[in-house]
């Protein structure tokens, strides 16, 4: 018996705006099926155009913050504010991204025991600090990030993520969004033709 995917009506692909339509199509094609949290928020057409643009502006954009490391602030934060949508669908991107099938559940369950850099901890102790406290952010964080290299837009990034991810984080828990099945093995095992 198949569990609903959200606690509120999905919307039938069929039905919704071109644009939306296309976007979960090209999706589907891409990566052979519809990640649920298309589904889920295709259900506000203004919403899903907004939350996409601003996704796609903090993960895609080119930096000194890897696609690999931006991912980790997601899986880190998500495991933090108990999104599981989020830690099991980015925990997938991020082992592909990183080409380690063991790094998300490194990161999710503790990054600070994780195979990670030591620049990559510090980016994650500050995230963990927004997505958790961010009234205590302060200027010694702000070194600390640059002491490792990390630049004002660097930091500024590693922020937008958290917070974005924090009300994703969210949404995905009100509305109880289940992870597609697909995402378990998503960089765990090799890929059949």
């Amino acid at each position: 018996m198949s569990k609903p995917i959200s606690r509120f009506p999905v919307p039938e692909i069929a039905a919704l705006p071109e644009d939306i339509r296309t976007r979960i199509l090209t999706v589907q094609e891409k990566s052979g099926f519809v990640p649920n949290v298309f589904l889920v928020l295709a259900r506000r057409p203004d919403e899903f155009r907004a939350f996409f643009a601003y996704h796609d502006a903090l993960m895609g954009k080119p930096g000194n913050l890897t696609k690999a490391e931006r991912e980790m602030i997601v899986v880190a934060t998500s495991n933090a504010n108990q999104c599981q949508y989020c830690v099991i669908a980015h925990g997938a991107i991020l082992r592909i991204r990183a080409k380690n099938p063991q790094i998300a559940d490194q990161v999710a369950v503790n990054y600070r025991k994780a195979d990670i850099t030591p620049r990559q901890r510090a980016m994650l102790d500050f995230a963990m600090k927004v997505a958790l406290e961010a009234h205590t952010v302060g200027d010694t964080d702000i070194a600390a990030l640059s002491d490792h290299g990390f630049s004002e837009e660097d930091v500024w990034d590693i922020a937008a993520i958290a917070a974005f991810f924090a009300m994703s984080n969210r949404l995905a828990n009100v509305s109880n969004m289940r992870p597609n099945d697909e995402f378990y093995l998503l960089g765990r095992v090799e890929q059949q033709a």
